[in-house]
């Protein structure tokens, strides 16, 4: 990918202005909406009214990514202190102060541009306006100017009006035969030593104030007493797993520095004291209630990693079973198996998020784990779901420790609300992500990393005004891993239109794909997959139809006539449509199915774009990427292909020797040998080796999980796993190719019209 950047920065003032596409490279200049990193939209010009957009069709949404990551060379949100008296807010609709509030009489009130309310300004905030009706102040003041910026909270917006502890991470390792066996145990103890020193901190400079904990089980749980006084960690085992309680206070959540001798010698002990078990039965219900009681006791919020290899068989609450059956997939009961298998984990996830309690998961299976129901509690409480299948030291073991080593690095907030506020005429009405909800406005999360996007759906309430156009705010008030309690503000400014043609110029089918993506994997859980994907398709094909019908110049019904801006909506539809969660080949399990669907619900629209339509570059000319078809790979020819999970470098058979040379270290095409490459490719002293390993590193960098290099030989058999991957082919599970697909949705559109 090229790394210049187009001459401009993208300057987020003006309003209705669609962002720079995903694909591209650029940087953002804050100047009053919220970067495209935080806010990406349906539509930049909303229609008018409710009927307009029954009309169209088009969702309206927004993909909110609150704690985004920012390159190097934009500035992350500024942090505004009020003092005592907190942000300031309007007294209606509580809306916190931004670039829409409108200063009045000589700049002593404000009017709200969400709800028109009035409201006074305190007097050490109040300030002159200069002649155009601007607080001379303006530039200065973040919360005038910008569209993005944060507050320190006071003490009221803390649980029960204190201020909250620092947050604590809590380890809880599976030690059972499998997970001794594959390696598991021992490269988690033996990463912990190092990552320790790793742990989220805002200032570089200090140690991080995350506080640990360790626990390993199998059938019974053993908590692990690192107090800094003792000469050697004590084991207290709890094996009555009904009623789970924490047998010790003191001495198990522990700052890492003071106790870092014992904490290093607890992790040389696991791998032996379990290296013979014979132990094959697993709980997991208990696991996550003992690392809850912990965080209880200690009155803090905090997040649980928990290594766990099996289906939790073993006698104890949220005891599962094998409930995989083929036999039901394509039928009407097939959305019982996307469903949790007991209500048990749904009251816990309840409990977690009402605790702060985030629970991130790896999971290493050889078989069922029913990742559908083990997954409740990581997605209810913001957390994560990592999946190692077959896991193997030798070749899984770098995947993993990069993913480990930025899930405990990266930044997160606990205890965390989000609240979507909007301007008079549109208000939010669904959320798709991974958290939780008690109420219909409130999102809860009990932790939020800077990975997670919540998709908003908004609808009418009433009319809207060219004039005004339609605002949003999200707020987000967390816990920051330093323990302070802080608000994050997003504001966004979209226009409003009266005609269709003015809605359809300015859509970015990117989100929509997004948001498509998620209402049809969460309908999973309550229709048929069949009824879902014709869903999908007809509210496309509505949304195309209703433009030829009002927007398109007339031509003959036997053109396929779209938008400038969603020419590539069929492909893309087609890729969603393709996918495992809603077209699953014969090799798909159920679990794999299950992953995918979580993983999906809280994608941001770059990674949802290049998971549904994968990035193929040929290595020749690595600037352009090419379209994923099979035809479009030449047999001279290397090419990357990426998407987000997974990583492949395809190989010609006819490629030049110096080409193979140069990549692989050998001229011969036949004695290229990929399981003697698991993990990486030859570090060779030439410029081609250094560019492509380049490109590799920064395709790994741009991704929230780490990328496995799969080598493929045109002609072996691995093949078959790359080509799933080229989605405008016919797809091995029937799916349709792009250019059937396409003759379909004009089918689709033309009965629409007729």
């Amino acid at each position: 990918p090229p790394s210049s950047h187009p001459t401009e920065p993208f300057a987020t003032g003006v309003r209705g202005q669609a962002p720079p596409l995903v694909t591209t490279n650029f940087q953002v200049k804050d100047q009053g909406n919220a970067s495209p990193r935080f806010v990406r939209c349906t539509a930049y010009n909303m229609p008018c009214t409710a009927d307009m957009a029954k009309q169209s069709q088009v969702p309206l949404a927004a993909v909110i990514k609150p704690l985004a990551t920012l390159p190097p060379d934009e500035t992350p949100p500024y942090l505004v202190d009020h003092g005592e008296g907190g942000p300031i807010r309007c007294n209606r609709c509580k809306a916190y102060m931004c670039p829409y509030m409108q200063f009045i009489e000589g700049g002593r009130r404000f009017q709200c541009g969400f709800c028109s309310c009035v409201t006074e300004v305190p007097p050490h905030y109040f300030q002159h306006l200069d002649h155009t009706g601007k607080r001379v102040d303006c530039y200065d003041r973040p919360e005038l100017s910008l569209g993005s910026y944060e507050f320190l909270a006071t003490v009221d917006y803390c649980k029960n009006n204190k201020i909250p502890q620092p947050p604590a991470y809590i380890f809880l390792i599976d030690v059972s035969y499998n997970a001794v066996k594959s390696g598991m145990v021992n490269i988690v103890c033996q990463e912990l030593k190092t990552l320790l020193d790793y742990l989220p901190r805002y200032n570089p400079e200090m140690d991080s104030v995350v506080r640990v904990g360790f626990v390993t089980y199998n059938k019974v749980l053993h908590f692990y007493n690192v107090k800094s006084s003792l000469a050697q960690p004590q084991m207290l085992v709890v094996s009555d797993v009904s009623d789970m309680f924490v047998p010790l206070l003191d001495g198990f959540l522990v700052n890492v520095n003071e106790s870092r001798l014992v904490i290093e010698s607890l992790l040389d002990q696991i791998p032996e004291m379990f290296a013979e078990t014979r132990e094959t039965e697993t709980v997991f219900g208990p696991v996550i209630q003992a690392g809850l009681e912990a965080l209880k006791a200690a009155d803090c919020s905090g997040k649980l990693f928990v290594f766990h290899t099996s289906l939790p068989i073993a006698e104890a609450p949220g005891k599962l079973k094998n409930r995989e059956d083929k036999k039901l997939i394509g039928t009407d009961k097939e959305k019982s198996l996307f469903q949790s298998q007991v209500g048990f984990y749904n009251t816990l996830a309840k409990e977690c998020v009402a605790q702060g309690c985030c629970v991130d998961l790896f999971l290493f299976p050889n078989q069922y784990v029913d990742v559908a129901t083990l997954g409740v509690v990581p997605v209810s409480t913001g957390g994560s779901v990592y999946k190692y299948t077959y896991f193997q030291a030798l070749s899984d073991k770098e995947r993993f420790l990069n993913d480990l080593r930025r899930d405990v690095q990266k930044l997160v907030g606990f205890d965390a609300v989000m609240r979507v506020r909007t301007s008079t005429g549109i208000r939010a009405t669904d959320f798709f992500g991974s958290f939780f909800m008690s109420n219909t406005t409130d999102v809860e999360l009990a932790g939020l990393d800077c990975d997670k996007a919540v998709t908003v759906e908004f609808k009418h309430d009433d009319k809207l005004s060219e004039e005004t156009g339609a605002l949003m705010q999200c707020a987000v008030l967390y816990t920051s891993c330093s323990g302070q309690r802080r608000l994050r503000v997003h504001n966004m400014a979209v226009n409003c239109c009266s005609q269709l043609a003015d809605l359809y110029r300015n859509c970015e089918t990117d989100t929509i794909i997004n948001f498509f993506s998620k209402y049809a994997f969460r309908g999973l859980l309550n229709n048929p997959t069949k009824a879902v994907r014709d869903t999908l398709i007809n509210q496309c094909a509505q949304i195309l139809a209703c433009y030829r019908k009002n927007c398109a110049s007339p031509s003959s019904a036997g053109q396929l006539i779209l938008p400038e801006c969603m020419k590539l909506l069929p492909v893309y539809l087609n890729c969603v449509l393709k996918s495992d969660v809603l077209m699953p080949g014969a090799d798909v399990s159920l679990d794999d199915r299950a992953y995918l669907r979580q993983l999906i619900g809280c994608m941001d629209v770059p990674e949802s774009h290049v998971f549904f339509y994968p990035r193929l570059l040929p290595l020749v000319s690595p600037h352009v990427a090419v379209r994923d078809s099979e035809e479009r790979l030449s047999k001279g020819g290397v090419y990357l292909l990426e998407t987000g999970l997974h990583l492949f470098l395809w190989v010609g058979a006819s490629a030049q020797q110096e080409l193979l040379l140069n990549i692989f270290g050998t001229p011969s095409f036949s004695q290229i040998d990929p399981s003697s490459l698991p993990t990486s490719l030859p570090v060779l002293d030439n410029p081609f080796s250094q560019r492509m390993r380049e490109i590799i590193e920064s395709f790994r960098a741009q991704r929230s999980r780490y990328m496995k290099l799969m080598v493929v030989k045109q002609e072996d058999k691995s093949e078959l796993i790359f080509r799933h991957f080229l989605v405008e082919d016919k797809s091995a599970s029937g799916g349709a190719s792009y250019v059937d697909f396409l003759c379909h949705m004009h089918k689709e559109i033309r009965q629409l019209l007729s």
